[in-house]
């Protein structure tokens, strides 16, 4: 498999680390009330994250609303991403359309100084096993950048077709958006030795214990971009957990109970929120970070801000989920 080459031998190992340490970050782009991009915005939000200790930060994927990106755009927002990272932790640029195109956006980022690459599913069409993996394979043959496969909509790897890609020189890992986990656990048992798997599912605590049952402990959480202190809340109870007394000597279940107080009063509702529009995945968690204060802007069309209620009610949950974990609005 590509853990021959010598970068993707250290990603892995840098992505690994930060997996175990911390959730994963994706940072929101930032946009002027004229929709325009907002650099200075943008590098402001990536610092307090990077400050606030994830475990690697992913510019420019869904969360960071890829999709309206032009390539300009694209290359300021890795090169800020990049630059606020300074080095501690690793930085994946997300790539998307089909080969061609994620291979112009990959050439971008590879000269921002990206470390790697989370290949976005492609535009439109529904494809045969086949063609997913030599999606991957042309990508692959045109970056020196380690590659991770996401899997979500009309992307959905076989077993057979993960040990094909696994096998393609510069692809580490997947990142699975789809939470069946009957296919999950068939895909982490055919993987070779090293290879990266992490959840991806919208707002992935709520199946984070789930996906830990089939191997797959590493998250990406939404919730950071917006309220890092109830992400790293809910991620430390959740690792204590499984160690049964805290890391500190608690009684055993005291993190369980921290786990379900977050997933029922604050998680929950916040899908439940995100359910009633299409886009609000992005918009909801765009507007509780401008609630914090964050300048990250509207989202662009064809996504739409909140309206007025459901902001309102965005608030009142936001308050929740700060109280529980003791932080302040």
């Amino acid at each position: 498999m590509s853990l021959d080459r010598d970068l993707d031998r250290d990603t892995v190992r840098r992505l690994r680390d930060g997996m175990a340490r911390g959730v994963l970050s994706f940072p929101l782009t930032s946009f002027h009330d004229d929709g325009s991009l907002d650099p200075d915005g943008f590098r402001a939000q990536v610092a307090d994250s990077v400050a606030t200790g994830p475990g690697a930060v992913f510019p420019a994927c869904g969360t960071g609303e890829f999709f309206s990106l032009d390539e300009d755009e694209y290359r300021q927002v890795v090169t800020i991403a990049v630059e606020e990272a300074g080095g501690r932790l690793p930085v994946v640029a997300g790539v998307g359309y089909g080969w061609a195109q994620a291979a112009r956006f990959a050439r971008i980022a590879e000269e921002a100084g990206a470390d790697a690459l989370l290949v976005l599913p492609h535009y439109l069409v529904t494809a045969p096993q086949d063609g997913l993996v030599a999606q991957l394979e042309r990508l692959a043959a045109r970056t020196r950048l380690p590659l991770i496969a996401y899997q979500r909509g009309q992307v959905a790897f076989t077993a057979a077709s993960l040990r094909r890609i696994a096998a393609v020189p510069g692809v580490i890992g997947l990142k699975d958006g789809h939470s069946d986990l009957d296919r999950l656990q068939r895909l982490t048992l055919a993987a070779p030795d090293g290879f990266l798997f992490f959840n991806g599912a919208a707002t992935a605590e709520i199946q984070a214990r789930a996906y830990a049952t089939v191997g797959v402990p590493a998250y990406s959480s939404a919730v950071h971009a917006f309220a890092p202190e109830i992400a790293n809340a809910f991620f430390t109870a959740l690792r204590d957990g499984d160690r049964g007394d805290g890391g500190r000597g608690d009684a055993a279940g005291t993190d369980d109970k921290t786990v379900q107080r977050l997933l029922r009063d604050f998680y929950v509702p916040f899908v439940e929120l995100c359910d009633r529009v299409p886009g609000y995945a992005v918009s909801l968690v765009k507007a509780a970070a401008r609630l914090r204060g964050r300048p990250v802007g509207p989202v662009r069309a064809p996504l739409t801000d909140p309206s007025p209620a459901d902001l309102a009610d965005l608030r009142t949950l936001l308050g929740t989920g700060l109280d529980l974990v003791g932080a302040a609005l």
